[in-house]
């Protein structure tokens, strides 16, 4: 396990050059910035060949660039209707066996909404749901896979803090997926708004996931970071790290995870300047 955070892109920025898939094209852009991390998106689905997959996985490889997957945005793991939450099962299955075939481990997901419910009763679904997949997953033979739950940036999506957390105390298994600028944004930027307030911030969402898992997972958890513009239901759209007026700030976290000796994979959102963006989050970490 890494000792320090790894960095990488949401797929590829837009200053990618190739239009076609290229394992070694997509291995060596993301190579070009220093990055040791790529997310493979499917979030319109689990489409990408098994051949395909493997290629894409051995050329990352060669470049000690660790390959993690975002399952199918349409997972709803809360809904009150039964055959979506089983539904939602499958498509965590469909991402294990892709990110199993890329070689890497983890399979980010969103829980789902609230819908017409209390939250309280979407998290007990979401809980029951999380049970089933663990099980599924381990009698499909995938046990080694990481389910990572993320943190929602839109006030009504099931998703903020101490629910994920409530999600990874299924199984040690599960790891969260902190995206940063989604806490940002569904707390309207009452939360990380500034370089002078943000470090007290972080520094208490890193205490709560202590609290919470005190084993490995508290050093080593899954992390989304991108500037988030937001309305008063929470997260309107990604931006890139040149866009101003809203948060989150970068380098308050980067020092405190270096400060702290913490290990996380931290994959940028930026709109089409991700690998840009994650390099400078790198370059930020190393100046501590």
């Amino acid at each position: 396990m890494n000792d320090t955070p790894r960095f990488g892109p949401a797929g590829l920025s837009d200053s990618y050059p190739v239009r076609q898939f290229n394992p070694g094209a997509i291995a060596d852009h993301t190579a070009s910035f220093g990055l040791t991390a790529f997310e493979y998106q499917c979030g319109r689905g689990v489409r990408l060949a098994a051949d395909k997959a493997r290629a894409l996985g051995a050329a990352c490889a060669a470049r000690n660039i660790v390959l993690s997957v975002h399952a199918p945005y349409y997972i709803s793991m809360s809904s009150m209707e039964e055959d979506k939450r089983l539904h939602s099962i499958d498509y965590l299955l469909q991402s294990c066996a892709l990110v199993r075939e890329l070689g890497g481990r983890r399979v980010i997901f969103h829980a789902g909404s609230c819908g017409k419910q209390s939250r309280e009763q979407a998290l007990e679904k979401a809980l029951d749901t999380m049970r089933r997949a663990v099980e599924a997953v381990d009698a499909a033979g995938y046990g080694d896979c990481i389910l990572c739950p993320e943190t929602m940036g839109k006030v009504n999506q099931l998703g903020n803090l101490d629910e994920v957390l409530a999600l990874c105390r299924v199984d040690p298994r599960i790891t969260p997926c902190i995206d940063f600028g989604h806490l940002y944004a569904r707390e309207q930027g009452a939360i990380l708004a500034d370089e002078e307030s943000a470090g007290a911030d972080y520094a208490a969402i890193l205490d709560r996931i202590a609290a919470a898992l005190p084993d490995e997972r508290a050093g080593h958890f899954h992390a989304h970071f991108s500037r988030i513009a937001y309305t008063k239901g929470g997260e309107k759209c990604h931006l890139t790290f040149a866009d101003p007026g809203f948060g989150p700030p970068p380098a308050p976290l980067m020092a405190l995870l270096r400060s702290r000796g913490l290990a996380p994979t931290i994959i940028c959102e930026s709109a089409g300047t991700q690998a840009e963006d994650a390099a400078t989050l790198a370059k930020l970490y190393a100046e501590g």
